[in-house]
C-alpha cells in the first residue's frame, strides 16, 4: 500500500473520479433538497407525524421490491447508464412535483407517488454508483476514494438542506424546480464518467437467482452480514431526520431557514470527518471503531430529545453526522473490498435495502412512534434502541469486533 500511495497518494489525480465526484455531489443535492421540500409540502399540506413518516415509507418500498432487479442490473448491464438512467427520472419525478405544485391541485396522494417514482430510480441508482467506484480507483486508495466521495454527499448534505430552506421561501415550485435541475446536472456528469472495467456478465440468470445468490454470499460472510445488519438496526431505530420540521417547529420555534440549518448540521459534522478520514483511513481495531461510532450516535440521539435550543440541537446533530461517517467509510469499504467484482452489484443492492431500510423505513418508524408516544419519547427511545443495537451486535458478531484494517 505505501507504494501504491507514493506514485499515486490521491484519487483526485484519477480523471474518471472527477466526473463521478462531481455527479455524486449533484445527485446527493437533489436527494437532500427533495427530501426538506417534500417533508414541508407535505407538513403544510397536513400538519401529522404520520404523514412524515408515510414520506419515507413510500420512499422505501420501491427499493424493497425492485432491490433484486436493480442488483441484477448493475452486475449484467453498463453501470454507467444505469445509474444515468436512474438520475434522469429522478429529475423528471421531481420536475413532476413542480408542476404539480403550481397547478394548484396538489395532494399528499400525488406527492406519495412521484416520492415512489424517485425512490424506485433511486433504487437503481445507488447499487450501479457503488459499484463503479472500484473500477475507478486502484484497489490501495479504495478507503480514501470512499471518504472523498462520502464527501462529496456530505458537501451536498451540507449545502442543500439550507439551500432549501432559502429556496422554499421562493415558494414549493421553485425549490422543486431547483432540485430537478440538479438531478440534470448529476445525470450530465455521469454521461461523461469512463470507468476502467465494464459490468461483468459471466453467464445468463434470472435477476431473482442472481440476487439470492448475493443473498447466499452475504450470509455465508459473518464479517458482511454484521456490518450491514448494524446499519440497519442501529439507524432504523435511532434516526430522527424525519422529525426535523416537528423539531424545529414545535420544540425549537425556527421556521424554514432553521429547518435547513438543522438538515444541514449532520453534513457539516459528517463532511468535517470525511475530510479527516481522507487522509488518515482507519486503520487497526476498525470494527470495534465502527461500534463505538454507533454509540455515540445513538447517545447523541438520545441528547437531542432533550435539547429546547437551536444552537445546541445544531452541535448535537453536528456529532452525529461525524459518528455517522466513521461507521460509513468502514461500512463500504468492507463491503466493497470484501465482495467479488461479478459480484459487487448484488451485494450492494442488498445494501441499499439495508440502507434503504435504516433511513426512509427509519423516518417511517419514527413517525408512527412520534404519533403514539408523543416526539420526545420517540426521539429518545430511538437512541436507547441504538445504544441496546451495539451492545448485542458486540457480543453476536465477534467477527466485527476482531476486524482489522489498514495495516
Amino acid at each position: 500500500m505505501a507504494e501504491a500511495d507514493a506514485a499515486s497518494p490521491s484519487p483526485w489525480r484519477q480523471p474518471p473520479f472527477r466526473h463521478y465526484w462531481l455527479a455524486r455531489l449533484c445527485t446527493a443535492a437533489g436527494f437532500q433538497m427533495q427530501a426538506v421540500v417534500v417533508g414541508w409540502h407535505v407538513y403544510q399540506l397536513t400538519g401529522a407525524a404520520l404523514d412524515l413518516g408515510l414520506v419515507g415509507l413510500f420512499t422505501f418500498l420501491p427499493r424493497l421490491l425492485l432491490t433484486p432487479l436493480a442488483g441484477h442490473a448493475a452486475d449484467h448491464y453498463p453501470r454507467r447508464a444505469v445509474a444515468l438512467l436512474a438520475q434522469s427520472v429522478q429529475g423528471a419525478a421531481v420536475l413532476g412535483l413542480a408542476l404539480l405544485s403550481l397547478s394548484g391541485h396538489d395532494s399528499r396522494q400525488a406527492v406519495f407517488v412521484l416520492a415512489a417514482l424517485c425512490g424506485a430510480a433511486r433504487t437503481f441508482e445507488m447499487p450501479a454508483t457503488q459499484a463503479l467506484l472500484p473500477g475507478i480507483v486502484p484497489g490501495a486508495l479504495f478507503p480514501r476514494a470512499v471518504a472523498a466521495s462520502a464527501s462529496a454527499v456530505q458537501a451536498a448534505t451540507l449545502a442543500a438542506p439550507a439551500i432549501a430552506g432559502v429556496v422554499l421561501g421562493l415558494g414549493t415550485t421553485t425549490a422543486y424546480v431547483a432540485t430537478g435541475l440538479l438531478y440534470v446536472a448529476a445525470a450530465l456528469a455521469m454521461s461523461r464518467l469512463r470507468a476502467q472495467a465494464a459490468a461483468p456478465v459471466a453467464h445468463r440468470e434470472g435477476f431473482v437467482e442472481a440476487f439470492l445468490a448475493g443473498v447466499r454470499f452475504v450470509r455465508q460472510q459473518r464479517l458482511l452480514l454484521g456490518v450491514m445488519s448494524l446499519d440497519l438496526f442501529a439507524v432504523l431505530l435511532g434516526g430522527a431526520t424525519a422529525l426535523l420540521p416537528m423539531i424545529a417547529d414545535r420544540l425549537l420555534h425556527t421556521g424554514t431557514l432553521g429547518l435547513g440549518l438543522l438538515r444541514s448540521a449532520p453534513a457539516a459534522g459528517a463532511l468535517l470527518m470525511s475530510v479527516w478520514l481522507g487522509r488518515h483511513a482507519p486503520r487497526g481495531a476498525v470494527g470495534r471503531q465502527m461500534l463505538i461510532a454507533v454509540a455515540v450516535f445513538g447517545l447523541l440521539t438520545v441528547a437531542l430529545a432533550a435539547s429546547r435550543w437551536l444552537w445546541l440541537s445544531l452541535l448535537l446533530l453536528l456529532g452525529l453526522g461525524a459518528a455517522d461517517m466513521v461507521s460509513v467509510v468502514i461500512r463500504q469499504t468492507m463491503v466493497q473490498l470484501g465482495t467479488p467484482d461479478a459480484m459487487r452489484g448484488r451485494v450492494s443492492a442488498l445494501n441499499a435495502i439495508f440502507i434503504g431500510a435504516s433511513n426512509q423505513l427509519g423516518e417511517f418508524e419514527s413517525g408512527i412512534t412520534a404519533a403514539w408516544f408523543g416526539l420526545v419519547p420517540s426521539i429518545a427511545l430511538g437512541g436507547l434502541g441504538t445504544l441496546l443495537v451495539v451492545a448485542l451486535w458486540w457480543r453476536l458478531f465477534p467477527e466485527l469486533t476482531a476486524a482489522r484494517g489498514g495495516e
